[in-house]
C-alpha cells in the first residue's frame, strides 16, 4: 500500500531525484581528459562503423547513443549483446569500433563477445562505473561513468548512472560532430522527413511548376488573353516573354488591379506595355528557403523560375512553398 504524501511531499522526492542525477553529472565533468579525447581518436579514426552494445537499461541508453551518433556523422548502430552472441556478432568487422556500456563492467552477455571483438583487433571503448572490472580491463579506452548515488532510494534502479552515460554519450556525440566540422546542411541529410531537412536539402526545382503549368504569354498578347492564361495555370501571376521564352516581365493580380483602375480595354491593350518589368526571379538551384526569404522580402507571392540565359523554365508560389512544408 503507497505511503501518503502531499503535493509538496511529492515535488520534494522529485526535486531529490534532480538533485542527485544533476550530482551524477557534475561527476562526469574532471573526468573528461585523455581517456575521453582517446575514445574520440578512435572513432574519428574509424573506417567502418560504431558499434554500441549494452544490456537492460544500458542497452536503451545504448540504442539512442548509436542513434545520436549516426545522426551527427558518425556512422553507428546497436547491436543487442545477447543476440551478438548468437550469431549477430558476425555484423563487427575488422574496420569497425565498439562502444560497450555496462555500470557493473560485469555484465555477462557483453563478455562473452569481449574475445570475439578482441581477436578481430577492433578497438573497445568501455562505458562503466567499475574501474577494476573487467570490461574496463579489457577496454582500449575505459570512461569512468560511475556516479556518487542512484536517484532511486534503494540505489538499485538504474537512474544517475544511465543518466550519465547518456550524456557521456552525447559528449562523445557532439564532440565528433565538431571535430568533423558537421554542418546544418550535414544533418538535414540525415533528417530528410524532418523540418530542418526540408528548409535546408530542398530546391527550388524541386517545387516549381514547369513545362505546360507554366503562365506565360508572348509581349503582343492581349490582357485578355493574359487573364485567361493566368486563370488556367492558378498562380495569381503570368509571365511575359519572347519568341525564345525569355522573361521580359511579370503580370500578377496586384497589376490587374492597379490596370482596371486605368481603365484598361482587356481586348486591345497589350500584356508587354502592362507588365511588371525587371522582376524578382530565382534559380532552379536555388534553395527553397530561399526562395521563401526573397519573398518575404519583396512582399510578393509567387516567382518565375529562369536559367542562366533567363528563359523561363518553372514558376511556384507561397502555396507550393506550404505545401512541400518549407513556410
Amino acid at each position: 500500500m503507497h505511503t501518503e504524501f502531499t503535493d509538496e511531499g511529492l515535488a520534494t522526492l522529485g526535486r531529490k531525484a534532480l538533485e542527485v542525477e544533476i550530482a551524477g553529472l557534475s561527476a562526469q565533468l574532471p573526468r573528461l581528459g585523455g581517456d575521453f579525447a582517446r575514445a574520440c581518436r578512435i572513432c574519428l579514426n574509424c573506417r567502418g562503423r560504431v558499434v554500441v552494445t549494452g544490456m537492460g537499461k544500458s542497452g536503451h541508453v545504448g540504442g539512442k547513443i548509436a542513434a545520436t551518433l549516426a545522426s551527427t556523422g558518425t556512422p553507428a548502430f546497436f547491436v543487442h549483446p545477447a543476440e551478438a552472441s548468437h550469431g549477430d556478432v558476425g555484423m563487427i568487422t575488422r574496420e569497425d569500433a565498439v562502444i560497450a556500456l555496462s555500470n557493473s563492467g560485469e555484465t555477462g552477455e557483453i563478455l562473452t563477445i569481449v574475445p570475439v571483438i578482441k581477436r578481430l583487433g577492433v578497438p573497445l571503448i568501455a562505458f562503466t562505473g567499475n574501474a577494476g572490472s573487467a570490461l574496463a580491463r579489457a577496454a582500449t579506452v575505459h570512461l569512468d561513468i560511475g556516479v556518487p548515488a542512484e536517484a532511486c532510494p534503494l540505489n538499485l534502479a538504474p537512474t544517475a548512472s544511465t543518466t550519465a552515460a547518456l550524456a557521456m554519450g552525447d559528449a562523445l556525440a557532439v564532440t565528433l560532430l565538431e571535430a568533423r566540422g558537421f554542418t546544418e546542411e550535414d544533418f538535414a541529410r540525415s533528417h530528410p522527413a524532418g523540418s530542418l531537412g526540408r528548409r535546408l536539402l530542398l530546391r527550388v526545382r524541386d517545387v516549381m511548376r514547369s513545362g505546360a503549368d507554366v503562365p506565360m504569354v508572348i509581349a503582343q498578347a492581349t490582357l485578355a488573353d493574359g487573364l485567361l492564361e493566368m486563370t488556367r495555370k492558378g498562380l495569381g501571376m503570368t509571365a511575359i516573354v519572347d519568341d525564345a521564352r525569355r522573361l521580359l516581365g511579370v503580370f500578377t493580380d496586384g497589376d490587374l488591379r492597379r490596370t482596371l483602375d486605368r481603365g484598361a480595354d482587356p481586348k486591345t491593350a497589350r500584356m508587354g506595355d502592362l507588365m511588371t518589368r525587371d522582376p524578382k526571379t530565382a534559380g532552379a538551384e536555388m534553395l527553397a528557403a530561399e526562395a521563401v526569404l526573397l519573398m518575404e522580402t519583396h512582399r510578393i507571392t509567387s516567382l518565375v523560375v529562369v536559367d542562366d540565359s533567363g528563359v523561363a523554365v518553372g514558376a511556384l508560389n507561397v502555396h507550393d512553398l506550404l505545401r512541400a512544408g518549407v513556410v
